[in-house]
């Protein structure tokens, strides 16, 4: 797999309009999974055709395309991304980046239940961390959330990556009167595994059929509060660019991170963008904004025509998203699945 244009170090960086630079690419390389989770999709739930789905090939070239106009850091998400047929096809090809190749970090977002099969072959291959969707050490409470997912499949592939040698943050949703007095647990957990942990705000993306995001709905401002009267909580300057704020917990060590698109708009200091895996090209979480990279990649192999559509795109990305949860009709801001969006 190869057809990228070559990196271009004089290249003009990809720069949207308020100044902020674009590094890092959360690439979807299928909107299927293997869970159902409740504030994420629907039980039933309709995917693209297959024959819509950017092919490993075109995958690989967009990246690569990407990787050329500055991008330094990739992520690879879904749905599940483990659940793609052949993907380690896929990220044994972009490892060539790695090590002086343009990127920094070849990363991805995973619910776990893949892992055990995969862990070794992603740190082969240079990936050095993975984030792990879980919002429950609770088995029982972990499948409700889940529907279809499978407790100990996940700690199975969680204890693989960690002796794989990756480095691993979790990822936990706050649900309201759901897992929210798991907290303290979480971070405990965390703290004797060495792992990071980042709660996140239920984001109002996608219908997900009978639950509302109102009922799921956790402001983390009052969680962080919580936390304070138990755990010694210390801001942290460092930034990736991207939507969480991080600080210190004493008690473990471990860095804590709170993500918040409702309490506390994050997107002064965004500097990535998200490619569906039918190539659209979404500039921001929050809109709906898209912009077509599958045609112009098809069209020229060179590469040259889909870098064009990737220049005029991040020439009009929004300052911000504009998320807010709907007190009266309940309808989610932005009607496409996170699943569709590349995470």
């Amino acid at each position: 797999m190869d057809g990228s244009l070559p990196r271009d170090p004089a290249a003009v960086p990809l720069t949207d309009p308020f100044g902020r630079t674009v590094r890092y690419l959360r690439l979807s390389v299928t909107d299927r999974c293997d869970f159902r989770c409740v504030y994420c999709m629907a039980e039933d739930m309709t995917f693209e055709p297959k024959a819509e789905l950017l092919t490993l090939e075109e995958l690989d070239r967009l990246a690569g395309a990407f990787i050329g106009l500055g991008v330094r850091k990739l992520r690879l998400t879904g749905g599940e991304p483990l659940v793609r047929r052949n993907v380690m096809t896929l990220i044994r090809s972009l490892a060539r980046h790695l090590d002086g190749g343009g990127l920094d970090e070849l990363t991805l977002t995973t619910n776990g239940s893949q892992l055990a099969r995969f862990a070794d072959e992603l740190a082969g291959c240079g990936v050095r961390r993975v984030n792990v969707s879980l919002d429950s050490l609770d088995a029982g409470r972990f499948a409700a959330i889940s529907r279809w997912g499978r407790y100990d499949r996940v700690m199975a592939g969680i204890d693989a990556a960690a002796a794989a040698g990756l480095r691993i943050k979790i990822n936990m949703v706050a649900l309201k009167g759901v897992n929210e007095d798991e907290f303290d647990r979480m971070i405990a957990w965390c703290g004797d595994r060495g792992f990071d942990l980042t709660l996140i705000e239920v984001m109002p993306v996608g219908d997900v059929g009978g639950e509302t995001r109102l009922s799921q709905y956790l402001p983390l401002s009052v969680v962080r509060d919580r936390l304070a009267a138990r755990w010694t909580l210390t801001p942290l300057a460092e930034t990736t660019g991207g939507p969480a704020r991080y600080v210190r917990v004493a008690e473990t060590g471990g860095r804590l991170g709170f993500i918040t698109p409702l309490t506390h708009n994050f997107c002064e200091g965004c500097n990535r963008v998200r490619v569906s895996c039918t190539g659209q090209l979404y500039l921001c979480l929050g809109r709906d904004e898209s912009a077509d990279l599958r045609a112009p990649l098809r069209a020229d192999p060179s590469a040259v025509s889909v870098v064009a559509a990737i220049r005029a795109a991040i020439a009009r990305k929004p300052r911000g998203h504009d998320f807010v949860i709907d007190r009266a009709g309940r309808a989610p801001a932005v009607r496409r699945h996170m699943s569709a969006t590349g995470g």
